[in-house]
């Protein structure tokens, strides 16, 4: 039986007072199910209508089945396994503002609205010089939200109560703060006027958030079985661990008005979230950005298959204790506990999270995640953390789109793949030229953020890496890193640079 409201006939409906950017696995596994326990347990009553931030998207499927779907949580609750299905009814509708913009003007109008809720990857939060005003609509998401609150200004006369609550849920530190300053920046360019700059700063509130949950999202393996037991044809399950915690740092009177602890969930409201980012995002974000090209080209799929095995598992745990924790705040003993439970998370028996789903966006997301550990552990005790750099050499290896004789599908923007095409293409292989390679990704500043080629060693140690990882396969490279006595960390990019400069 199909899914929707015509089957569903007791299906609840809430009054759309969420506006959400994203229709991804991560949001619907994780905002969408704790907006539905806080309906179910505390009668929230808030409906959400979902926007579709870029023009290729998934709201049509969405729309089909009503904004209906179950979340499959899977994971360890109380010390016992558990699995339990969570029905979600409170998605209104879904929205493509590139094809239905006077519906998308609607909900931004709609009097009713107070939340706005994102998720639009790290590299959605991002200046767009070229957005106008009179876009339908603007290109990028700070864009899109300087315009919804003109409209919104306009059309209710700047009444204090009409303002905006946002909870970004982009993975990038500060992420709220970011988001108001791009807002604020569009306001002053597109000449909005110092009475609207005035109402976004007293009016809306901006919130940085952390959110953890692992959501390894459509279980395509097993969507026939679990269709059977939903007895739906739903074609929008998405699985998630048990485990969930969101940090939000905003005013006290945001707390009030988004009661989530009071549904018994683990969303805390703090001052100063600066403790509790660092710690998630270097320990379980950046074990697995800095853990995926490695995996996926030793030839594992899934990340408990690899923190299992013996080779990747002591590279993912080396990582984590030896150069992550000493670079972040805190006593060794707190971290190291706090560690512990990251990371038997991984170990889940019921979650198959795919290395090739982490993947996605990798660049922006190693630049977030793992380079602060790489730049604190080099600052701190004067020498380059080797898994790390490793981890990077492995990444740049992966962008090949090939290992072994096997190709594989590689996921970023645009740019970044029409990069490595070109970078690689020109890469015959011989160390001066895996060298040339590597100075070009480290320069990328526009994802970097800095020219990575004057961190002192960087270059040639990721090149080095870069060069045994093409001259052994991975399997035998991870091995290597592992052991400094290995015999294959003797062969390094300078004396094979000599052989064949000897060799000529």
């Amino acid at each position: 039986m199909e899914l929707n409201r015509t089957n569903v006939e007791n299906a609840a409906k809430y009054p759309s007072r969420i506006l959400q950017f994203g229709e991804g696995n991560f949001l619907r596994a994780f905002v969408d199910w704790i907006v539905q326990k806080m309906n179910n347990e505390i009668d929230f009553n808030a409906g959400i209508d979902v926007v579709q931030p870029l023009p290729n998207g998934m709201v049509d499927l969405l729309n089909k089945q009503d904004g209906l779907y179950h979340v499959y949580l899977k994971g360890i609750k109380e010390g016992k396994p558990v699995k339990e299905f969570e029905f979600i009814q409170c998605i209104n509708k879904g929205i493509n503002p590139y094809t239905e913009f006077e519906v998308y003007k609607a909900a931004i109008l709609n009097p009713e609205l107070r939340f706005v809720v994102s998720n639009t990857t790290e590299a959605g939060i991002s200046w767009d010089e070229n957005d106008k005003l009179d876009m339908q609509p603007q290109n990028s998401f700070p864009g899109k939200v300087t315009a919804l609150l003109y409209e919104r200004f306009k059309a209710f006369e700047g009444a204090a109560d009409k303002g905006l609550i946002f909870f970004t849920c982009e993975l990038i530190d500060r992420n709220g703060d970011i988001l108001k300053k791009y807002v604020l920046k569009h306001a002053e360019n597109w000449n909005l006027g110092a009475d609207f700059i005035n109402w976004v700063n007293t009016a809306c509130a901006f919130c940085n958030t952390l959110v953890d949950r692992i959501v390894p999202g459509f279980p395509k393996d097993d969507i026939k079985d679990i269709q059977a037991e939903l007895g739906y044809e739903d074609n929008l399950v998405v699985v998630g661990e048990y485990f969930h915690l969101w940090v939000i740092e905003g005013p006290e009177w945001v707390a009030a008005e988004f009661p989530a602890d009071k549904a018994g969930l683990e969303v805390k409201f703090v001052k100063d979230m600066t403790r509790f980012r660092e710690q998630k995002v270097a320990v379980l974000n950046g074990c697995h950005t800095g853990s995926y090209a490695v995996s996926y080209l030793y030839g594992i799929e899934t990340v408990r298959e690899a923190y299992e095995s013996l080779e990747v598992g002591n590279f993912m745990k080396e990582m984590v204790y030896e150069e992550v924790l000493p670079v972040l705040d805190g006593t060794e003993k707190e971290l190291q506990k706090f560690a512990g439970k990251i990371l038997e998370r991984f170990s889940n028996p019921f979650i198959r999270h795919l290395w090739q789903s982490i993947a996605l966006n990798a660049m922006s997301k190693w630049e977030t995640r793992n380079l602060p550990s790489l730049l604190g552990f080099a600052e701190k005790h004067g020498m380059l953390p080797q898994k790390l750099v490793f981890s990077l050499a492995a990444m740049i290896s992966y962008f090949k789109g090939e290992t072994e004789g096997n190709t594989y599908t590689v996921q970023d923007d645009q740019w970044i793949l029409d990069f490595y095409k070109e970078a690689w293409a020109e890469c015959d292989g011989r160390p001066i030229s895996i060298y040339q390679l590597v100075e070009k990704v480290l320069k990328l500043e526009k994802v970097w953020k800095q020219d990575l080629n004057n961190v002192p060693n960087l270059t040639l140690t990721v090149s080095h890496y870069l060069f045994l990882i093409q001259q052994v396969g991975m399997k035998k490279a991870v091995k290597a890193v592992l052991d400094a006595n290995n015999p294959l960390m003797k062969i390094t990019i300078e004396e094979k640079a000599k052989q064949e400069v000897a060799n000529n």
